[in-house]
């Protein structure tokens, strides 16, 4: 079983937080909420999305690379998640 599908309720409730906090956005945007508002909101939704991809890692560096027993998995999932990380930092 998939890490992911085994903290699906997790990963899930955090997606559905990322979509609630993107529509108060374009709530705030469609009534013409200032732009401090906004502004905060738009750094909510970047925590929010930072704290998924956390959680993702964390998983993937605990099943991929930790606690895997081939060498070659190991390998694997390392290069795996700094690809990931490349993409993530940019």
């Amino acid at each position: 079983m998939s890490h992911t599908v085994a903290n699906r309720p997790k990963l899930l409730a955090r997606v559905r937080r990322l979509k609630g906090q993107m529509d108060a956005i374009e709530r705030a945007l469609e009534v013409e909420a200032p732009c401090a508002e906004i502004l905060n909101l738009a750094a909510s939704v970047r925590g929010a999305a930072n704290g998924l991809v956390v959680e993702l890692l964390e998983d993937h560096l605990c099943n991929h690379v930790v606690e895997v027993e081939s060498d070659a998995l190991r390998a694997s999932g390392a290069a795996a998640l700094i690809e990931v990380m490349r993409r993530h930092l940019k």
